[in-house]
Parts: C-alpha cells; sequence; structure tokens
C-alpha cells in the first residue's frame, strides 16, 4: 500500500478491484465502511461475483476478469477528453510533461521494439529526449505532440464507453456513472483511493493492471495523499514482510536488484541498477543512495570479510544467468534439471498453476524438504489419490516447523506497519521454528565445508552469524541485525539516511533502518486509541506511535505530493504535511524536512524516482510503457482492440519439458470463463486442519450463475465436473445469481466461480471416499506467467462444466 488500512476512512471515493474485502480482509473493512458512514465517500466494487463487499457498495459492476486495464482506460479516457485531470498536480508532479523521443509508436497492439523471435521488446525507444545538459525536455504547457500527455491522450482515446463495454461486459450506462464519479475527484479538496488485491495481480498482464489503477490516480492527482493512493491488500498478515525482504528471487532486501552475470564490481552493479536522473530537481534518493545501501547490507552479510579491497566482498553475491521465479523452478524440474526442493510455509502441489504439472515436476526430484506446521498436500504428493508411490523416486523430509502463534517476532501489514506479536503457547512436539531449523541446516553445511573443503565456500565461511546461540538465534537479535549498526559507535542506526558505502554502517534491509534504535523495539509501541487526542495529533489516523512503518515510520508514501507547490495542503482538512515556514510537519516528511519548497532548487515530490515525478509513461515495465488491454492467454473472444495481437505479446509461455507443450484450450472446448477465489472461513490450505473451520465450509464447491445452471439442469447440492486443458475438479454445484451472464465483443459469456482451499490433505479429504482426488482447484489453471513478475494467470481461464 501506498498509504495504510486505517487511512482508507479518508477517501470521498474508492474503487475496489479484483478484491472482496469485507469477505477476504473483515477487519480491515471496517475502514471503508467508516468512509461510507462518516464522509459519505462511495464505494464502487467491480468483480466478477457479487459478494458481500459488493452488498454494501453504493455501485456494483460486473466485470470479465482480467479486463481492468480496459476499465481503468475508459475512465483515464474520460478524465483526459473532459480536462478533468488535476491541472497543476499533472504538469508539476507528473511526468505528463516530458517530451518522448522519436520513434516511439503504438501500432495493431505492438509497442516500438518488438522482437516476435524471441517475444520480448527493446525499450530503446521508451525514453525521453533529452537535451545537451543530459536531462529530459519538458514541454509545461502539455501541447507538444511528443509529450507524455499527448501519447498518453491518443493512447487512451480508443477505450470509449462502447469499447469499455465490449471487452469488460459492464453496461455504458453503468460505466458512464462511474465515469461521472471518478471525473469529480481531480479537483484539489477531492481524493479517491484504489484498493486492489490478487483478482489483479494473478494474470499475465497483472502488472500493468495494477499500473493503470495508478496511472489514474496520478491524473487524479490523489497519490502520495491521505485518503489516496493505490492500496493492495496482501493475502497473509506477513506477505508485506516477505516481500520487503526478498521472499522474490530477482531482488535483495529493501527492493535492491539482484546482480547480474558480467557485473565485476559494485561500479558495474550499481551503473546498472539504480535509476538515473532526468531532471535538475530530481533528488533521486534510490540511485543516490544505492551504493550506500547495497555496501551497508554487504557488511552486514560478510562483517570483517568485507572490506573496501574486496569491494565489500560483491563477487560472494550470487548472479543467477536465467530466471528462478516460482515457475521457473517447477519448469526445471520439469526438464530434469534440478536435483533438490525446499518448501517453507507454503505447499507447492496447491498453489501452483496446472498442478498435475507440478506434481510431476516434484516426482522428478532426488529429495525434497517441506517444513511446515502440519501436513500438505506437498509432503504427501508421493502417495496423493491415484498416484503410484512405487513410482515416485522422490525422498521427501517433513521437518515439522512452528506455527505463527508458537513465536513471537513481527509482522508487516498490508499498509507497511511492523507491529511486534507475543508467542501465545510454546511450540508443540518435536516442532522447530523455521529459523532454526535453517540455521541448523546452515551450521552443518559450514562444518563439511570446514571438514570437507568444496568449491568457492567463501560465502559460506564468512557469512555473519554472531548470535547467543548460532543454532536457536532469537527473533530479536535477527530484528536488532535487520536494522543495522553504526560500527563506528557501536550504536543501532536511526535511519537509512545514515548509512554510508564505507564499510562503517550495517543493514539487513535499509527500509527497516530505524526500526530497532537504541531506545528500543519500535514495532513494539502500542500508543493508539485510548488517547486520539495525544496518539493522532493530525487527526488523520497516523498514530505514529503505535508501531512502526517503513520507511522511517512514514504512514503515507511520497507525501511531499499532497501539499502543493507552495507546500500548503490542496486539502486543509485532510493535511499529509505542510511547510509551516521552517519545516515540514504532520506526517514523516518523505522529503528533506527544513526543504523550503520556495526554493528554486527544491526536490521534486516523487523523491525515488530519476524523473522526481509520478511516472505517466514508464520503461519500467517489459510489457508496455503505457498499459494496454491484451485478453487472458485463454479467452472467449479475440481483443476488440487488435485482433491480431489479442493476447500480451510478451506473456511469459514456457517451453515445458519434452513433448509437453504449453497446454491451452479454445472456447469451443471449454466456453466458459472461470476465476478462483477465497473464502472468509479457510486461510489457503492450513485450516482443512482445523475442525471449527472445516464445519463451516466442509466440502468443495464451485459456484454456478443461475442462468447456465438452469441450462445445464444443474441445481444447489448437485455434483459437477468442471475440465480445463489441464485437469479437472469434481465437486459440488452451487447455483447462484451472484454470478449471471454478460456481453462481450457482442456475444453472451458466463463465468464460473471456484474457492481454492481444498486438496487431498485435512479433514475433509479423510472423510472422502476418493480423498478428495479432484479437489485440487488449480489442476485448472495454465502455466503461464506475467512478463515482468512471471505471476501465473491464477485468475482467468476456460473451463467446461458438466453435471455427473
Amino acid at each position: 500500500m501506498t498509504n495504510h488500512w486505517r487511512d482508507i476512512k479518508n477517501a470521498d471515493l474508492i474503487l475496489i478491484n479484483g478484491a472482496n474485502p469485507a469477505e477476504a480482509h473483515p477487519v480491515g473493512f471496517q475502514w471503508f465502511m467508516r468512509a461510507k458512514l462518516d464522509r459519505g465517500a462511495k464505494i464502487i466494487h467491480a468483480d466478477p461475483r457479487f459478494t458481500r463487499t459488493s452488498a454494501v457498495a453504493d455501485m456494483y459492476l460486473r466485470i470479465r476478469t482480467g479486463t481492468d486495464v480496459a476499465y481503468f482506460g475508459g475512465l483515464i479516457n474520460h478524465v483526459l477528453q473532459n480536462n478533468l485531470f488535476q491541472d497543476v498536480y499533472v504538469r508539476h508532479y507528473t511526468n505528463a510533461s516530458f517530451i518522448v523521443k522519436s520513434g516511439f509508436d503504438f501500432k495493431d497492439g505492438l509497442f516500438s521494439g518488438y522482437n516476435p523471435a524471441k517475444r520480448t521488446y527493446d525499450i530503446g525507444t521508451w525514453s525521453y529526449e533529452t537535451g545537451a545538459d543530459g536531462f529530459a525536455k519538458r514541454d509545461l504547457t502539455l501541447q507538444d505532440e511528443r509529450s507524455v500527455f499527448q501519447l498518453m491522450k491518443a493512447h487512451y482515446s480508443r477505450y470509449t464507453p462502447d469499447v469499455v463495454s465490449s471487452i469488460t461486459g459492464i453496461p455504458v450506462d453503468q460505466f458512464n456513472k462511474v465515469a461521472d464519479l471518478v471525473g469529480q475527484m481531480g479537483k484539489p479538496d477531492k481524493v479517491m483511493t484504489i484498493v486492489y488485491a490478487v483478482g489483479l495481480t494473478h494474470h499475465t498482464t497483472g502488472g500493468q493492471l495494477i499500473r493503470s489503477g495508478s496511472v489514474l490516480q496520478l491524473l487524479l492527482g490523489s497519490m502520495g495523499r491521505p485518503g489516496g493512493g493505490m492500496n493492495a491488500e496482501r493475502g497473509h498478515a506477513n506477505i508485506q514482510g516477505n516481500t520487503d525482504h526478498a521472499i522474490s528471487w530477482e531482488i535483495l532486501p529493501g527492493y535492491l536488484k539482484i546482480s547480474a552475470p558480467g557485473q565485476k564490481n559494485l561500479n558495474d552493479y550499481v551503473a546498472q541498477s539504480a535509476p538515473k536522473k532526468s531532471d535538475p530537481n530530481s533528488w533521486n534518493f534510490f540511485g543516490t543512495n544505492y551504493r550506500k545501501f547495497m555496501v551497508s547490507t554487504l557488511k552486514a552479510w560478510y562483517g570483517d570479510a568485507a572490506t573496501k579491497a574486496n569491494e565489500f566482498a560483491f563477487h560472494y553475491v550470487p548472479k543467477p544467468a536465467q530466471n528462478s521465479s516460482w515457475m521457473s523452478i517447477y519448469d526445471q524440474a520439469l526438464k530434469g534439471k534440478m536435483e533438490g526442493l525446499m518448501l517453507s510455509g507454503m505447499t507447492a502441489s496447491s498453489i501452483g498453476p496446472d498442478v498435475n504439472q507440478v506434481q510431476q515436476a516434484l516426482a522428478n526430484l532426488k529429495w525434497l524438504v517441506v517444513m511446515d506446521a502440519l501436513p500438505t498436500t506437498s509432503s504427501e504428493f508421493w502417495h496423493a489419490p491415484g498416484t503410484d508411490a512405487s513410482q515416485v523416486k522422490t525422498e521427501v523430509f517433513l521437518l515439522p516447523a512452528t506455527h505463527w502463534i508458537e513465536k513471537d517476532g513481527s509482522f508487516t501489514n498490508s499498509g507497511r506497519w511492523a507491529q511486534w506479536k507475543d508467542q501465545v503457547m510454546p511450540p508443540q512436539g518435536q516442532a522447530r521454528h523455521d529459523h532454526w531449523i535453517l540455521a541448523d541446516i546452515f551450521n552443518r553445511v559450514k562444518t563439511l565445508y570446514q571438514q570437507q573443503g568444496g568449491k568457492f565456500p567463501d560465502p559460506i565461511m564468512h557469512l555473519t552469524f554472531d548470535y547467543k546461540d548460532p543454532s536457536k538465534p532469537e527473533l530479536d537479535e535477527i530484528a536488532r541485525e535487520i536494522n543495522g549498526k553504526d560500527l563506528s559507535t557501536g550504536k543501532q542506526m536511526t535511519s537509512f539516511a545514515n548509512l554510508k558505502d564505507d564499510g562503517t554502517t550495517t543493514t539487513g534491509d535499509w527500509i527497516y533502518t530505524g526500526s530497532y534504535p537504541d531506545t528500543g523495539n519500535l514495532m513494539k509501541r502500542r500508543s493508539g486509541i485510548q488517547d486520539p487526542k495525544t496518539n493522532d495529533p493530525t487527526g488523520m489516523g497516523f498514530y505514529p506511535n503505535w508501531a512502526w512503518s517503513w520507511p522511517l515510520n512514514r504512514r503515507v508514501l511520497y507525501n511531499r505530493a499532497s501539499a502543493d507547490l507552495d507546500g500548503k495542503p490542496w486539502d486543509p482538512t485532510r493535511p499529509g504535511i505542510t511547510w509551516n515556514g521552517s519545516k515540514w510537519v504532520g506526517d514523516v516528511p518523505d522529503y528533506p524536512p527544513t526543504m523550503d519548497p520556495h526554493d528554486p532548487k527544491a526536490w521534486l515530490p516523487f523523491i525515488m524516482n530519476g524523473e522526481g515525478v509520478g511516472r505517466l509513461f514508464s520503461n519500467g515495465m517489459v510489457d508496455g510503457p503505457f498499459p494496454e488491454h491484451y485478453e487472458p492467454v485463454e479467452s472467449p473472444v479475440t481483443n476488440p482492440l487488435h485482433a491480431s495481437n489479442s493476447a500480451s505479446p510478451v506473456a511469459f509461455l514456457y517451453d515445458q519439458a519434452a513433448g509437453r507443450p504449453n497446454r491451452f484450450g479454445t472456447a469451443t472446448e471449454f466456453p466458459y470463463i472461470a476465476t478462483s477465489y477465497r473464502l472468509t472461513e479457510h486461510e489457503h490450505y492450513v485450516t482443512q486442519h482445523v475442525p471449527h473451520l472445516v464445519q463451516l465450509q466442509p466440502e468443495p464447491f464451485v459456484e454456478i450463475p443461475w442462468e447456465l445452471g438452469q441450462a445445464k439442469g444443474i441445481k444447489t447440492g448437485d455434483k459437477v465436473r468442471v475440465s480445463s486443458k489441464r485437469g479437472k475438479v469434481e465437486v459440488l454445484a452451487v447455483v447462484t445469481k451472484r454470478l449471471g451472464s454478460m456481453t462481450v465483443a457482442g456475444q453472451k459469456v458466463f463465468q464460473i466461480g471456484i474457492p481454492i482451499h481444498w486438496g487431498y490433505v485435512g479433514i475433509s479429504a479423510d472423510a472422502d471416499p476418493n480423498h478428495g482426488r479432484y479437489w485440487l482447484a488449480n489442476a485448472l489453471t495454465p502455466f503461464v506467467g506475467d512478463a515482468n513478475s512471471r505471476t501465473p494467470e491464477f485468475k482467468a481461464f476456460l473451463v467446461n462444466l458438466e453435471k455427473m
């Protein structure tokens, strides 16, 4: 989230796309209701299903899954064509005035630079025209035909209400009502928020689905402001913390890039990784400090072995030559190119797309380690229903790990608030903490290197492990290490602004620097609503002494954009930060605290970008500088905008094991759209072991539109088979009017809803005669990824439906 949960109460208009917060995030949903009841805010929910969120929304839009770029694109077009954008904000706080290089083009669904053989873009033309000073040229009148503003206006002019309706299935009159409400938000005293979840993420165009909402928010001047922003609802209590600490293969902690082949030293790494300054008034804070953050991280990892003479042990850091994202790992296993795998807190056999292939990938391994509190479909895959255990060569180790209630530590929620929690109960049985298991394995591997030698042992032998008990590190010790230390004084760091590149400072994750100073663990703070006047002095819901939020306890990112050119809040009733004549007050400023906004050299508001402003046009995405609608890989219709390039031309298509090409179906075989989702009563798959929750939602089911059920002779309680090109589920039907038909590209289409929570492990599966053999929802989903993130397309695929 650019903002945070409580801040949603400050919005005038709330767009919810790809999310069902009333059911999936019911505690956080109170702030939507506070906005509605206290401020009179309007809630607009766009979703394939009518849900409990829809029930309290002011408008519900039945949208075809995966078409949100067209929806947001239509709203962008409405705002641009009718001059409803926040004029001063757009001219001065976005790159609307930047001039794009000659040669950039878009035609028939393709941006300039496309290579059909490689299915990739050369993004050389996706950049700015520069002047003699090396900075981007700008036209603040926004009239230059090569300005971002004019190119964007032309690009989205195709997204008329009729076209939007044809793609999304939203009737024109309903879309126009939404457009009218959104168009009112471009005024300084209005602010809108967009809230989304994995319903936007899980597509081959997931990155651009989200970016299209961000572009709209920049045009309205709603980014960086209380009540505004682009706000992701994370799927678990600590998914945000996982991402921050580099659970994703392509980043290091704090969103530093993983080093790449050919980078021989830190200079190479920084030159190829850090953003470049493209405006004289851009602070480019990330780019300017990239080396300091990296050196301080290396110093934390390798201690005395990281010296200036050896480039702070930069050569120890892996430089992967190939993509190592989730699907790529299993693709390698399918091809017999991977020997072993460790799974911790996730089950590949349930959460992977095309799980029949994932099961085969696991069977191709020599060994598999599962670290989990309870048995999972991955730990038990070798004797799953229909599997001949004698043919599985994989040696499986189930290491009992503690559940989160059995340990202390921090959760970082969707709003970036790191909150320390207590241990509720001691570990049960032989369970050990995940970090103890990993520490034990690390120490054993280190001993083997000491005893037997091996290739390039230095990164293992020199890794710092300075804990009271190296086999059982305490989470409090790790939290102090993540914060970082000034080695010259021995004191804990208080700000990442003080990190250095000379080897005298450390950090485990620079964005968490300041969370644990010498005064104590700030994540434990609990000064909250017991005294609102004292604990929330601005009245905006910041509560600065409740827990700690990165970066530097800032509650709204890019909050310099919450004030006008003179430093006054766009809306005095909802200040983010304010210039009082000598300093910025309010939230922790995302800006130098004493920089006078009237200074000609004052930094632009989006301090992390090379441009210093929000990007309406960006070469940071590999599938296009402007979000564009592309059909899901499996779709019942061709793209009305460009039939010759219907789906994303750069979606990642895996060339799987020999003789096993991508398995995609057609609308002729599989005429119905399917999407997957979660239920309130279950947390992914772990709660299949919890009797009371199993009683609440005991059996898997699919939701079928009432009209389709009538045509198929299916009623609630009937057993049905839902099949795709990849697999099938055989479950009960729930026939409902929550789903309905829609007209898309001139034809009637139906969408089917599939909850994801069941498999062949747990109480319900044990009670089933077939032991949950055909309950894995992801047996249906395609093995294909977003071009940027390789996120699978879980939310839009084609199926057939049969009554059994």
